[in-house]
Order: structure tokens, then C-alpha cells, then sequence
């Protein structure tokens, strides 16, 4: 029974039907609340196809040179109708005002794909900004001069202790002011900082997992504190933390979703304004979380595969 279990064959039809089961029992449920789903209205929040009529605006005859649309009227002179548009009757035709010329066919980025967009900036610019912090911190936990190790602790204790939410709207409505910064900025360093403390601790551990012995002979070859930590301690103590690194990069792509209180229109703000115009509540909410999950599972995965690399090279 065990051996059977064990099949990797037995264990995806297995996975299979638990997950078949799950979504019938997910569709049964959504069955029994008085709702009417939409879904066909989700593609239009992520990308829509726009089509635009072109009216003449005066009497003439129809005209094109592949980059402008234009009405030549009767005394020669030249009336712009659109540029780069598919006529709609043969050039040269003759027109009268009010008359449909042309037409434009494009698609544009619906509001969730923006919001999308802004969370990616959002969420990329804090993680640099969270790895220096972290590592630089983490390095000051650890470091021989005192001032430093309570400076350190000090600021780890302090964002460890306070919610996110808080950060934000301190870093917004006070420090935002005095410093001049942008909502933004303000919701990249909120999160930078909160996850650089984070950050810190798991650098402190990762060093700190590394034998001492490694410390002493790299001191007995002539390194310095610095040229220890660089070229012997660090590359190993990262290599070591890159998984519950990976898990904090995720909380922070998820956690990001609390810049909106400050009006940074990212992926959960655009949802809500999507439902407030459509009232396609439950559609949008499960487009959003699936969003998510996209993000963070590719995160997860582009780690997974630099630590295979990064094993391979040992």
C-alpha cells in the first residue's frame, strides 16, 4: 500500500480528483447564494478591444495617404478627420458632414492590467531597496561595535512591532511631508523598511549558521572583518537564506496591496474601483487573488531555480 502511495503515477490521479472535487464543491456552493456571475465582463478588466468611429467633420472628398485621414474640400484646403484609421468607403468618395469615415480598432489595458502594472513597480523597487537594508542591517546585529548592534535592534523591534498599515500612513502623512515624497515613493519605502528588518534577522541568522571556524581560518589568512564577510561568510549565509527570503518577497508582493490607503492606484485598488463601477464583485476579487497568485508563484518559482543553479555551482 505504501509502495502504491508512493507512485508518482497513483499520486497525480490522486491530485487529480481532489482538486476536480474541490471545484465542484466551490461551483455547488456558488450555486446556492443568490448571485448572477458576469464572468464574461472579466476580460474587459484586463484587456479590451476598442473600436472608434471617425465622423466627417465637412463636405469633400474622402482622401488618405496611410498616415492621415483627411477631407479635401471644395476650395482645396485640407480637413484632418484621424490618423492611422481604416477607411470605411473608397477614397476619393465624397462625403457630406456628419458621415462615417473611418474607423480605428485597438486594444488598450483594462484597469486591473494598470493596476497590475503599478504593483510590479511597487513591489520590485522595494525588494532592492529591502535586500540592501536587510543585508546592511543584518550585518550591524552581528557587528563587534555596540552602537551598531543597538541601532540594529532598534529598528528591528521597532517595524517587527508595529503594524504595516501604521508604517504607512506615518511614512505618508509625516515623514511624506517633511521629505517632500510622493505617494509612491512613500509606499515603496514603507514596504522597503518593513521588510528589510525581516530581512535583517534571517541575514543575521543565515551568518550566524555558519561555523566559526570559517571566521577564524579566513582571519588567519590575512582577511580583514569586511573581506571575511564578503568573500567567505556572506555567499554562504545567502545561499542558506534564499527560501525563507523567497517567503518574505512573497508577504511583501501580497502586503503591497496596503499601499491603496494612499491613493496609489495598485492592483487592489483597482479592483475596487472596477467593483464600484460594475458591482461584478465576486468576479473581480477571484481576477485579483489570481493576479496574485501569478505573481508570487512565478516569484517562487524563478527562486526555486536559482537556488538549483546556485547548488549545481557548489
Amino acid at each position: 500500500m505504501q509502495k502504491l502511495l508512493s507512485s508518482r503515477l497513483v499520486g497525480n490521479i490522486l491530485f487529480a480528483l481532489i482538486i476536480i472535487g474541490a471545484g465542484m464543491l466551490i461551483f455547488a456552493s456558488s450555486q446556492r447564494i443568490e448571485y448572477v456571475w458576469r464572468w464574461e465582463r472579466v476580460p474587459d478588466y484586463i484587456i479590451s478591444f476598442v473600436k472608434e468611429s471617425f465622423q466627417a467633420r465637412a463636405n469633400g472628398t474622402l482622401k488618405s495617404d496611410g498616415t492621415e485621414v483627411y477631407i479635401v474640400k471644395s476650395d482645396g484646403t485640407k480637413e484632418l478627420v484621424t490618423e492611422k484609421a481604416q477607411l470605411l468607403m473608397p477614397e476619393g468618395s465624397q462625403v457630406l458632414v456628419g458621415d462615417l469615415v473611418a474607423i480605428n480598432k485597438s486594444w488598450r489595458l483594462g484597469p486591473l492590467t494598470k493596476g497590475l502594472i503599478m504593483t510590479l513597480e511597487i513591489s520590485f523597487f522595494s525588494i532592492i531597496i529591502a535586500i540592501i537594508l536587510g543585508i546592511i542591517t543584518g550585518l550591524m546585529r552581528i557587528s563587534p561595535v555596540y552602537v551598531f548592534r543597538r541601532l540594529a535592534l532598534t529598528y528591528v523591534e521597532i517595524v517587527r512591532g508595529t503594524p504595516l498599515l501604521v508604517q504607512i500612513f506615518i511614512l505618508y502623512f509625516f515623514f511624506g511631508k517633511i521629505f517632500n515624497m510622493g505617494q509612491i515613493a512613500s509606499g515603496v519605502a514603507a514596504l522597503a523598511i518593513f521588510t528589510g528588518a525581516y530581512i535583517a534577522e534571517i541575514v543575521r541568522a543565515g551568518v550566524q549558521s555558519i561555523h566559526k571556524g570559517q571566521t577564524e581560518a579566513a582571519r588567519s589568512l590575512g582577511l580583514n572583518y569586511i573581506q571575511t564577510m564578503r568573500h567567505i561568510i556572506l555567499p554562504q549565509a545567502l545561499r542558506r537564506t534564499l527560501p525563507p527570503m523567497a517567503g518574505q518577497f512573497i508577504s511583501l508582493i501580497k502586503d503591497s496591496s496596503l499601499v491603496s490607503v494612499i491613493a496609489i492606484t495598485d492592483l487592489t485598488k483597482a479592483g475596487r474601483e472596477v467593483i464600484s463601477a460594475t458591482f461584478s464583485t465576486f468576479e473581480v476579487w477571484f481576477t485579483v487573488a489570481l493576479m496574485y497568485l501569478i505573481l508570487t508563484s512565478t516569484l517562487s518559482y524563478l527562486i526555486s531555480r536559482l537556488e538549483i543553479r546556485m547548488a549545481k555551482a557548489d
